[in-house]
């Protein structure tokens, strides 16, 4: 008789002061596989992915602060968002598990990671490094601070399509959707804090020599995701990551730009599956 997979859930919890979306695969007794979402990003982006890992893992999705459901702040530096996977972990009661991150998510888990040990089995860094490249920092920004308010969602997904080539329809479509709110004038707008949008705000990013020296203090084994056509960690910052890194390997995702798990979804689960496993 086949058992069938639980159904995700969506929690509610308090972390720092902030009330915290997450979403949860159930999976009784096995190990736990926390996702961190990338700038702009949400629990829902992971659904997919989530779902094919649920049958050996307890996945766990954050929300990360001012994104997706969970509440806005004021102050988003990347120290803030570690303590508060300090505080998810902590929480949750998890240990030893496995921590995976995209982008933003990316840098908090490599950067929460050696200051951990205990907790972080085993590590995936995705499309990220200490330094970014000018150019997909500059597409970042002009992105976050395009047009964020639309008559309905279509004219809102038609804008992430010109902005991505590579993602397939119904993973764009699925991202899309669970990142937009209906505003009382029936507007429609992002969920991630408009405050992230401004252009008077810098994005907030770590010092990047004190990332450098964080990340030679990975104990645990890493596994480093590029996508090929990335125009954020370029091929010479994975390979010096691969080098510095005490246990690191380095996949190249073809078909793929920076957000790996959207533009190949099977190829950035294939990537990962074993080295997770």
């Amino acid at each position: 008789m086949t058992v069938a997979t639980p159904a995700a859930i969506d929690h509610s919890i308090t972390l720092n002061g902030l009330r915290f979306n997450y979403r949860e695969w159930p999976n009784e007794g096995a190990q736990a596989l926390v996702l961190l979402h990338g700038f702009t990003g949400h629990a829902r982006s992971w659904d997919t992915f989530a779902e094919s890992m649920q049958a050996n893992y307890r996945v766990l999705a954050l929300d990360q602060r001012g994104h997706g459901d969970s509440e806005w702040a004021t102050d988003y530096a990347p120290e803030r968002m570690i303590e508060d996977v300090d505080a998810f972990v902590q929480a949750l009661g998890l240990k030893q598990f496995a921590l995976l991150g995209l982008s933003m998510g990316g840098r908090n888990a490599m950067m929460y990671a050696p200051q951990f040990p205990d907790e972080v089995e085993r590590l995936v860094i995705v499309d990220i490094g200490p330094e970014v490249s000018g150019s997909g920092s500059a597409r970042i920004r002009a992105g976050v601070q395009a047009r964020d308010v639309f008559d309905d969602p279509e004219e809102a997904l038609a804008q992430l399509r010109k902005g991505n080539a590579l993602a397939p329809e119904e993973a764009l479509r699925h991202r899309g959707m669970h990142n937009l709110k209906q505003a009382d004038d029936g507007k429609w707008t992002w969920k991630y804090d408009a405050a992230l949008r401004s252009p008077d705000r810098p994005l907030p990013r770590p010092d990047a020599s004190e990332t450098w020296a964080l990340i030679r203090k990975i104990a645990c084994p890493v596994l480093l995701v590029r996508g090929a056509m990335s125009d954020v960690l370029s091929p010479e910052m994975a390979e010096r990551m691969v080098a510095e890194i005490p246990d690191c390997r380095l996949v190249t995702v073809q078909e793929s730009g920076h957000s790996v798990p959207l533009d190949n979804p099977p190829g950035f689960r294939e990537s990962v599956r074993g080295f997770l496993r």
